[in-house]
């Protein structure tokens, strides 16, 4: 017997009519039992209506007596019994049927009644016998074990079950799933919500930390390390009031000034306070100078001693210079600019963030983070000739993440092989970047250092003639970005730096990376240069401006 799905015309109607069935055998079994009803009519209404001793009437007895065996057939193969009733069913429907061609050959016209043949009705009666002892004997005698119908029929059920339980719990799962989806949903928006809780929280730590004053770490004349505290509008409001031998030993001591200055509270003098005795012990003499407890001011003058000049150059375009009264040209623009306007407003910049610009230490490079015009936060490698090494190639909305996308970089930067675009490299490496050299529209050499998930996580920022010279510009990328501080701009930040020709250079550059101001000379010395800086942020923020003929 078959297990197979049943199919086709009969398997529609069947479904359509009576059900879904779950074997062919059950399908055939039911038609043959319609054939086997619809043969045992025809044959009684074929009898009616003919005549005795005719070949109709023949006909009429054949079709009568085909009934009986092809619907009891029918009934054995629809039914899920075993193989072996099966099998006799079908001997015994040979048996009857044979007895009925057998009949239809000896009374051609029909079946007298005071004739018979005792061997035809035998074979037709042993026929039925057998099909009545194959629906209903068999089943009863033999071991189930042995029908592979049943095994059949069993394992069907069994899967089918499995199958509904299987269906169930899918079902099950994924209304679990479905659930778990909305509960990750809430809990994205609420992480949402918190961040931007906590940006608010940063702004305003941020807020709180911000002053109208920077320390300044010089170096004086004597080569004493000093540092002093001045004002954004160019007075100096505390100063260290003793030289120190190092540079660090001056910062350890501006350390413990920001440390303890803001929970310190004020004690008032009396004349009493004052020392009564020298040093050798004697009492002080009543005429002595009082001692001064006034903390020494490193700028005696405060009022500015320099102008700003604007004027047009030969070339036809504007610029500004900051003179000193003795003729020195303190600073200058460092660039043209095409309108007078734009002259007077960046020279406007200059006065408004000169005097609070911090210094960058670039020894021999350092990250640089800052916040372009649009807002968000970028960083550049700066090296201390002045020159970008590369850069985030992106903005981001929070200090944060630009500070994680520069530590991806010096992460993956120094073994990160250099690729073709789009190839990946030769060798299996254990950094999760690679650099990609490839030539721009322009005919220009970049790269781009590529994280594994396809961000550029950093890049030139300009182009090289040659392929050669991308390729040592990504060896001093790897060089220097490892062990490179960050250094946070907030507005401006002076860049000392020591030129190609071995002179010592500053220039005032905007967190937006522009320059808006520079030495316009060399110093020979580094002390020379931050001393010229220290000119400027003393006559810069009160200077006047005039305009001049060239």
């Amino acid at each position: 017997m078959s297990d197979q799905q049943p199919s086709g015309m009969l398997q529609s109607l069947y479904t359509n009519r009576i059900g879904t069935a779950r074997t062919d055998d059950e399908i055939f079994g039911y038609w043959l039992f319609v054939i086997g009803v619809l043969a045992g009519l025809l044959g009684v209404i074929v009898f009616a209506v003919t005549d005795a001793q005719t070949v109709s009437r023949g006909i009429g007895y054949a079709l009568a007596a085909l009934a009986p065996p092809l619907i009891m057939i029918g009934a054995v193969i629809r039914f899920p019994l075993r193989r072996t009733a099966m099998w006799l069913a079908v001997v015994g429907g040979l048996l009857s049927v044979g007895a009925v061609v057998w009949f239809l050959s000896v009374f051609p016209g029909g079946w007298p009644r005071a004739t018979g043949r005792i061997d035809i009705i035998g074979v037709y009666t042993v026929g039925l016998i057998v099909i009545g002892l194959a629906g209903t004997v068999v089943p009863l005698w033999t071991d189930p074990v042995y029908d592979e119908h049943a095994q059949l029929t069993e394992t069907t059920e069994r899967q089918r079950a499995e199958l509904e339980t299987s269906s169930a719990r899918v079902e099950e799962s994924q209304s679990r799933v479905d659930e778990l989806e909305g509960d990750l949903a809430a809990r994205q928006e609420e992480l949402s919500e918190l961040e931007e809780e906590l940006s608010e929280r940063e702004a305003e730590l941020a807020a709180l930390h911000s002053s109208s004053a920077r320390f300044e770490l010089f170096e004086d004349r004597g080569g004493k390390h000093r540092w002093r505290l001045r004002h954004r509008n160019g007075n100096v409001i505390a100063a260290a009031g003793q030289g120190y031998s190092s540079r660090q030993k001056c910062q350890q001591g501006m350390h413990s000034v920001m440390r303890n200055a803001l929970g310190a509270g004020v004690l008032r003098l009396e004349s009493e306070a004052v020392e009564t005795t020298t040093e050798d012990g004697e009492p002080v003499p009543e005429d002595a100078d009082e001692p001064d407890l006034a903390v020494p001011s490193v700028d005696e003058d405060l009022e500015s001693a320099a102008t700003f000049e604007v004027f047009e150059d030969e070339g036809g375009r504007w610029r500004w210079r900051l003179r000193h009264e003795n003729g020195n040209i303190v600073a200058d623009s460092g660039e043209g600019y095409a309108s007078k306007s734009n002259t007077r407003r960046a020279m406007r910049n200059v006065r408004d963030h000169v005097s609070a610009a911090d210094y960058l230490d670039i020894d021999p490079a350092a990250f640089e983070v800052y916040r372009d015009r649009a807002g968000q936060y970028r960083w550049r490698l700066l090296h201390e000739n002045g020159n970008i090494l590369g850069d985030s190639g992106q903005g981001y909305t929070r200090r944060s993440d630009a500070r994680k996308g520069l530590e991806s970089v010096r992460k993956n930067v120094t073994e990160a092989p250099i690729v073709d675009p789009g190839t990946e490299p030769e060798e299996e490496t254990n950094t999760d970047a690679v650099f990609e050299v490839y030539e721009d529209k322009g005919g220009e050499w970049r790269w781009r250092l590529v994280h594994r998930n396809g961000n550029v996580i950093a890049d030139s920022g300009e182009g090289y003639s040659a392929r050669s010279g991308c390729i040592e510009a990504v060896d001093r990328v790897r060089e220097y970005a490892r062990e490179a501080d960050v250094l946070d701009v907030e507005r401006a930040a002076f860049e000392v730096y020591e030129d190609k020709g071995g002179e010592w250079r500053w220039r005032l550059r905007h967190r937006n990376g522009n320059i808006i101001a520079d030495s316009g000379e060399g110093y020979a010395s580094r002390s020379g240069c931050i001393e010229a800086v220290e000119r400027v942020k003393r006559h810069a923020p009160g200077a006047g401006d005039e305009e001049i003929e060239t």
